[in-house]
């Protein structure tokens, strides 16, 4: 896990390299440069509009486009693309099931000095509510381009949620495939579960290579699918292993904590612990220092994971 590389880079990367098919639009709010739309907009400039600070406006065209047949990637900042323009999002691309793609840039606390007014940590909730909507949050940088070639071939509307912080690549490029809906075991373990998306994946991995080192054998799952969940990896976690613990880089409510503990709930209910931001706002400061101030960090994930073995016990 030595290179690094922005999901949010990825997804510029892979609308580059998938942009050879004519029925591809792409859409920014004035953030190209920050989204990486820019380079498909430098390779494929007939395709691609820039709808100025008009959030609204931008999702109102991207909806026309799809209903006249095209695949429309549309691009903000998560909380503007999410939260300014969600009556958009539900009323002409949700409830039509259009074929819009909204590309999330910028989404959880690590966009950093930035500040609470532009760390999203409630898109996920917001777009869960809205039926139709498929919502994928990947955790590294090979994830995010096999995301975007998944929702391409997916019809109807996606969200697609990406971090702005370089985060370690986990997956290997030739062998990693995609599965839409499905989540993916990254390692074995019978003692507990750790069950991460974005950029929690690598934490959890982390917590679990220390807690080896104690003895403690957890099992790690990557649910980069918040919305369709898989339920049957979940349940099976849940019977095999006893607990679980989610990591999100989102609030607690409504994110991939909230989706997980209603499928325990309803269909095997153990205990589980959920790392995330404790339903708050963020603040300005590096990322570095506020992911340790929101509590999602490696140890923290181990402490969780320690303090339901303990009443397991």
């Amino acid at each position: 896990m030595s290179q690094k590389i922005a999901t949010r880079q990825a997804y510029g990367e892979a609308l580059e390299e998938l942009g050879e098919r004519k029925d591809i639009i792409v859409l920014d709010a004035d953030l190209s440069k920050s989204t990486k739309t820019d380079l498909f907009k430098k390779k494929y400039p007939d395709r691609f509009i820039s709808a100025g600070i008009a959030e609204g406006n931008m999702l109102s065209t991207a909806a026309g486009l799809a209903a006249c047949g095209k695949v429309v990637f549309a691009s903000s900042f998560a909380m503007f693309a999410a939260g300014r323009a969600f009556e958009q999002i539900r009323n002409s691309i949700g409830y039509p099931n259009l074929n819009v793609k909204i590309g999330a840039t910028h989404a959880g606390i690590s966009v950093g000095e930035d500040g609470a007014t532009h760390q999203c940590l409630e898109d996920i909730g917001i777009m869960r509510t809205i039926p139709n909507m498929v919502i994928i949050s990947p955790g590294d940088a090979v994830e995010a381009k096999e995301a975007v070639k998944a929702a391409i071939d997916h019809k109807g509307p996606v969200y697609l949620r990406f971090g702005r912080l370089p985060v370690p690549v986990v997956n290997d490029e030739k062998t990693y495939k995609f599965e839409l809906g499905k989540g993916v075991l990254l390692a074995g373990g019978n003692d507990g579960t750790i069950i991460a998306n974005g950029l929690m994946v690598p934490q959890a991995l982390e917590a679990r290579k220390q807690l080896l080192e104690e003895g403690i054998n957890v099992r790690v799952i990557n649910i980069h699918t918040i919305k369709p969940i898989d339920e049957e990896i979940i349940i099976k976690a849940a019977k095999e292993t006893g607990f679980i613990v989610t990591a999100e880089e989102h609030n607690i409510i409504g994110g991939l904590g909230s989706a997980v503990a209603e499928v325990l709930s309803e269909k095997y209910p153990v205990p589980m612990s959920r790392v995330g931001v404790q339903d708050c706002f963020g603040k300005s400061g590096t990322p570095e220092d506020l992911l340790k101030e929101y509590g999602l960090t490696a140890q923290d994930i181990i402490n969780h994971v320690k303090k339901l073995i303990k009443n397991k016990h």
